[in-house]
């Protein structure tokens, strides 16, 4: 029945492609996908006053595959509709359309160097009310999350530039503006020859339009291009990211489940992560107990999407905290297709080989597992740059520059540093030295005095983790500290 249904399915999709689904004009600006995203990727949604735009409409009108991103290009944007002028190549954009379902949004380009100097701004319709949002910002400066210089994946070909993700919810239309500076055009202001030019946008600005399907992707139709034509590829991968927990969890497990101290001392012991010697095997271990962990099996990650194998770092002598900055406007039931969004974000849209950050929190004060390897073992994430070797990334779901973040965020904070850290023999409220990768803060092969639990901030010149998270970073230490029992 399976053959038959995938035999079926391919049929009908290699019939659907042959059809001219997209306008001349849309085909001639759209990046090149692979064939597996064609479908879904650059293909136009219903159009706005068709018969198909009350919200049960355009739910039947949308031959879409759940688990998908539209990619399409932004257009210079003229200063005024009414009186078209010459377009600004100092703001770029595209008018209110509608799209295919999506719920998260973000900007890519095409040099991964490159700055985004302005204000990208969305606004977007929601797909049950059909009432559309008013403008919300998009956080522009993410380039400090990223895999090292010099690395595999850094040096992919495949890696572009890009603005934090930003949680919508499911949504069925969207405008977007994106403007260079303050925004303000030479004919806005008299004296406008007085004022420095607006800075360039960069090259190849696309809006990515992220739907993250409803469970672990093996019904999508979409697998990664190194995968395809493997049947046993999704198979595979699925038994791989579990296997990679087997001394914690059983194959196939949606959760690692919690464990009392005195059992966590055991499994330390066992787990041997960084060979003990026989002294410190009598001695008392330091390590808080294991908190409970959603596996990515459990948050529903296709594992078709990411590049096989994992990459490791030597230890874990340091957590760095995060915030996504892809703001609160989610509910605690939300956050697995919210994770599944970024996670397709980073792999699909931004390039990397698995989603950026080693552990995930929400503001419930659920702990996910993030980049695939193991969730006691040393995972080489891509998180700060210039300081991913020997550490780990932790992010905070939402936005705390002007939040505060929850207490049950910050007590898994600490929960989890007192277990991941205590693996390798570290204090929470201690000191380390990192070698930094180059960073905007700290020059290449300069040994940078950390706190073991630092924030984004500490390692590269950014607002990230927020004002609000980075200062409940000192609670966040001791508590971790009495969870080993210092």
């Amino acid at each position: 029945m399976r053959g038959f249904l995938a035999s079926s399915i391919g049929v009908t999709c290699a019939a659907a492609l042959a059809l001219p689904l997209t306008p001349p004009a849309l085909a001639a600006t759209a990046r090149p996908v692979p064939a597996s995203e064609a479908a879904t990727t650059a293909r136009p949604g219903p159009q706005a006053g068709t018969p198909a735009t009350t919200p049960a409409g355009r739910r039947v009108a949308e031959p879409y595959a759940a688990g998908s991103t539209q990619s399409l290009p932004l257009e210079p944007l003229t200063r005024n509709r009414a009186t078209p002028s010459a377009p600004s190549s100092a703001e770029q954009g595209l008018p209110r359309r509608a799209v295919h379902h999506f719920s998260l949004v973000g900007v890519v380009w095409d040099d991964p160097t490159a700055e985004l100097h302005g204000r990208v701004q969305v606004r977007t319709r929601d797909a049950g009310t059909g009432i559309w949002s008013g403008w919300q910002d998009v956080e522009t400066h993410n380039a400090d999350h990223a895999a090292d210089p010099d690395t595999p994946e850094r040096a992919s070909g495949r890696v572009r530039g890009a603005t934090a993700p930003l949680w919508v919810g499911d949504s069925d239309g969207v405008e977007i503006r994106v403007r260079s500076g303050a925004g303000h055009s030479a004919e806005q202001t008299p004296d406008a020859r007085d004022l420095p030019a607006a800075p360039p946008l960069p090259s190849g600005l696309r809006l990515e339009l992220v739907d993250p399907g409803e469970d672990d992707g093996a019904s999508s139709g979409e697998e990664d291009e190194s995968r395809a034509g493997d049947p046993n590829a999704e198979t595979s991968a699925l038994t791989e990211a579990s296997t990679a927990n087997d001394d914690l969890a059983p194959l196939g497990a949606t959760e690692i489940a919690a464990l009392s101290r005195a059992r966590t001392g055991q499994e330390y012991l066992a787990l041997d992560p960084g060979g003990l010697t026989e002294r410190q095997r009598q001695a008392k271990p330091y390590v808080g107990p294991r908190p409970g962990i959603v596996t990515r099996r459990g948050w529903g990650a296709n594992e078709g999407l990411r590049e096989s194998g994992f990459r490791y770092t030597k230890k874990v002598k340091a957590a760095f905290v995060h915030h996504t900055a892809s703001g609160n406007n989610y509910r605690c039931s939300q956050v697995p297709s919210l994770i599944r969004s970024i996670y397709r974000y980073h792999v699909k849209s931004m390039g990397w080989r698995d989603i950026g950050y080693n552990f995930l929190i929400d503001k419930c004060g659920k702990i996910y597992e993030g980049r695939a390897g193991g969730v006691a073992k040393p995972v080489l994430g891509a998180h700060t740059l210039g300081f991913n070797s020997n550490s780990m990334g932790i992010a905070v779901l939402g936005s705390y520059g002007a939040t505060k973040p929850s207490k049950s965020a910050v007590k898994a904070i600490a929960r989890l540093t007192a277990w991941k850290l205590g693996l390798y023999r570290v204090n929470p409220k201690g000191k380390t030295y990192l070698k930094s990768a180059g960073s905007n803060l700290h020059r290449k092969g300069k040994k940078v005095r950390l706190n073991v639990i630092s924030g984004h901030r500490d390692g590269f010149k950014t607002e990230c983790p927020g004002r609000k998270l980075y200062g409940k970073l000192g609670s966040a230490r001791s508590k971790a500290a009495r969870y080993q029992g210092r």
